[in-house]
């Protein structure tokens, strides 16, 4: 190794040069030994020949440097299309029954005389947010869980890791945190336990950190009711094609910020030098439907929803008090709204939508209910079933598409939910690690807020 690069270092006192003189040679290492045993491989080992070369032949297409990221996006966005399209029916049929049963637990409370307060707290907060939850969270990580273990049980998720290796390796974390990163699509909470994978525990700490960047299903339904209702309605014909690349390029500034806020991290709180990451891919292999049903459903879907229900339910009864106890003539959710307001505006957003995320907090799927309740300044959580008028509602609000947009950016990078903070607080073994996530990524989201609303407002005042 290059002695001038240790000397350039102890003056500098930057050990990012000696990190990637260090992996480069480990890299080097490794290369050489595989180099070696596939030699020795080669001329020991006799294959049947056909299933050896299908899977090269497979590689070369999924881990290839131009068409592996290709495929790889091209593969999310069919998952992705079909977790959203598929769960809309089974969604709505959820919420159907369980709203259904609403109207009954409401009459046999009226029939024991029981106060109206009481009916409203555990009726119309708690038991009406579980609902939402469980309608719109179940089938969604029903249908998006069982397609990402095939994919895992096929062996193609370490043929991801493997692509995005070297954006991560740059970034100064753990190749794995790909597979981390993954996760976090279904729900970050499955994101965050599923960073138990990469061993050491600076980089376990920056996946952890830095997962909420990726959306989770729970986010997911508002990102495309607002791309559909204003990035679609920009050109009405070409909306089935608009909406979906709005929440596509959503996702990949996602990942964007992963990688730079990673970066961050690395040089900075948590410096430190990358550990080697050897990834053997592991050879194709028929999934086992049975073992899948098993680790989807059981050990991830109901897993999730358990803790997001656990935390839902009394925070929508919390909801119901804040929208229903009034100082004056305003409730107490308008009050904190009206002085959420300044830093609202100054971010392309209003007082009503920071509050809405606040008052979300329990769960992501809230988020837009709790909104239009305060909208509408009613006591209760209303269903967004009808879109029809919805757009006139929020515009009549004050929405431009630079609302909807900077909502969009908030909701893709802003803190994460309840259940998340449980959950990094109960992996990392402290709560400041929990406290630290919700502060960087509201910082990050603010801040990319707000470049967004001056560069707006800049470009609006050029015109004008």
């Amino acid at each position: 190794m290059d002695t001038r690069i240790f000397q350039r270092s102890q003056e500098t006192g930057n050990s990012d040069d000696i990190s990637h003189v260090t992996t480069d040679v480990k890299d080097l290492i490794v290369e050489k030994i595989y180099e070696k045993a596939e030699s020795i491989s080669r001329k020991a080992v006799r294959y049947e020949g056909f299933r050896e070369s299908l899977d090269k032949k497979i590689d070369l297409l999924l881990t290839s440097k131009v068409t592996g990221i290709l495929f790889m996006l091209l593969l999310l966005g069919v998952i992705f299309w079909l977790t959203l399209v598929g769960a809309n029916y089974p969604s709505r049929i959820l919420a159907k029954i369980l709203f259904g049963i609403q109207g009954f637990l409401e009459s046999f409370l009226v029939s024991i005389g029981a106060p109206e307060w009481v009916n409203g707290f555990l009726i119309t907060g708690m038991y009406k947010t579980m609902a939402w939850v469980v309608s719109v969270m179940l089938p969604p990580m029903a249908i998006f869980f069982p397609l990402f273990t095939f994919l895992e049980d096929l062996g193609y998720l370490p043929r991801v890791a493997f692509n995005l290796d070297y954006f991560f390796k740059r970034s100064g974390t753990h190749g794995k945190q790909a597979l981390t990163m993954s996760m976090g699509f279904g729900c970050n909470a499955a994101g965050v336990v599923s960073c138990r994978i990469i061993d050491s525990p600076r980089e376990r700490i920056i996946a952890i950190l830095t997962n909420n960047f990726v959306p989770c299903n729970g986010r997911f339904p508002t990102l495309m009711l607002l791309a559909s209702l204003f990035i679609g309605g920009l050109a009405p014909d070409l909306g089935w094609l608009l909406a979906p690349i709005a929440v596509s390029g959503l996702v990949v500034f996602g990942v964007f910020t992963t990688l730079v806020v990673s970066k961050l991290l690395a040089s900075t709180l948590l410096k430190g030098l990358p550990s080697s990451f050897i990834l053997e891919l592991p050879p194709y292999r028929p999934p086992h439907i049975g073992g899948i049903i098993i680790r989807s459903i059981y050990e991830r879907t109901l897993f999730v929803l358990g803790r997001a229900v656990a935390v839902a339910a009394p925070a929508g009864g919390i909801i119901w008090l804040l929208a229903n106890i009034k100082l004056g003539n305003q409730s107490l959710l308008a009050q904190a709204a009206a002085f959420l307001d300044p830093l609202g505006r100054l971010v392309g957003l209003d007082g009503y939508i920071l509050m809405a995320f606040i008052a979300g907090l329990p769960a992501n799927e809230i988020v837009l209910p709790i909104l239009l309740m305060g909208y509408l300044a009613q006591g209760s959580m209303i269903s967004p079933d009808n879109f029809a008028g919805l757009k006139d509602l929020l515009i009549s609000n004050g929405w431009t598409i630079l609302t909807a947009i900077n909502t969009m950016l908030f909701s893709l990078l802003h803190f994460p939910c309840a259940t998340t903070l449980w959950t990094i607080r109960c992996e990392t073994g402290k709560a400041r690690w929990a406290i630290f996530a919700a502060v960087l990524t509201t910082t990050v989201a603010l801040l990319v807020c707000f470049i967004i609303a001056s560069l707006y407002r800049l470009v609006v005042w050029a015109i004008l």
